[in-house]
């Protein structure tokens, strides 16, 4: 299952991941994402979500 992962290092809170995906990200009181599980209805939102993050910590992982 394709999951959405957030590099908590690399975030700098920007809100942008939570503007494009509201049904998946939430932002704590700091105005860092928290994730929720991604329906795979969403994964094209996602991939534009991620690549949108302005510090590149949003990232789309697969199992292996």
């Amino acid at each position: 299952m394709t999951a959405l992962r957030v590099d908590p290092i690399a975030c700098r809170a920007h809100g942008l991941c939570a503007e494009l995906l509201p049904e998946v990200v939430d932002l704590d009181e700091w105005g860092y994402p928290l994730l929720g599980p991604l329906p795979g209805h969403l994964i094209a939102e996602a991939r534009r979500a991620a690549a949108a993050c302005p510090a590149l910590a949003l990232r789309l992982t697969t199992p292996t």
